[in-house]
């Protein structure tokens, strides 16, 4: 099986580490063990038009993602904390995933159906909570699956400087959360290949 994760830290690649990138690294290493392969596609990196399609003109490199996303049996979006919310990025890939919600196939199921979405969420604020719920909702409305404990989080000191990236070790509750979410996501991800969505239409 393979995953794919959308990494919407503002940071692009080449310059600050960034914190979003080690946690899914943690999560796609936790699902490794499960028989899953996975990367990492750093949104901030691409060209992805404003809009709610799955093509918005030329340049647009949404089209060449969300084949990948497709192609994918687990997707987890990755988000770090600004201002109580996720990352502008990861909104916008949301955004461009609405447009599931009229791609459906002759038994009115959407492109997504069959797809296990899971979250993962870094900040030095909190937060994390409300950002899970934000991204649960928004994915389930456009087609995919949540499996118990699909987030992986970890938040520091309210207004400290410490992040994700500059801890010497991963604390062992984030790892425990990380290898539960990479279980249970690929568990439900092997149902899902093995007997998909019934026609709705």
């Amino acid at each position: 099986m393979k995953a794919i994760a959308l990494n919407g830290t503002l940071k692009r690649s080449g310059g600050e580490p960034s914190s979003t990138d080690r946690m899914l690294e943690l999560v796609l290493e936790h699902l490794g063990k499960e028989g899953v392969t996975g990367e990492i596609i750093r949104l901030a990196d691409c060209d992805i038009r404003p809009g709610v399609r799955s093509d918005e003109g030329e340049g647009d490199e949404w089209p060449g993602i969300r084949a990948r996303l497709l192609d994918a049996d687990i997707v987890i979006l990755g988000t770090p904390v600004w201002l109580g919310q996720p990352s502008s990025i990861a909104k916008r890939a949301l955004e461009r995933m609405d447009a599931f919600l009229s791609e459906k196939d002759d038994g009115g199921r959407m492109v997504s159906y069959g797809r296990v979405a899971a979250v993962a969420v870094v900040g030095n604020e909190d937060g994390a909570h409300h950002v899970s719920a934000e991204l649960y909702q928004a994915l389930n409305d456009v087609g995919f699956s949540l499996a118990p404990n699909a987030v992986c989080y970890w938040v520091g000191e309210a207004m400290g400087g410490t992040d994700f990236k500059d801890l010497d070790k991963v604390p062992d509750a984030v790892s425990s959360a990380a290898k539960m979410l990479a279980r249970n996501a690929a568990h439900l991800a092997r149902l899902l290949r093995e007997q998909g969505y019934p026609a709705i239409a």
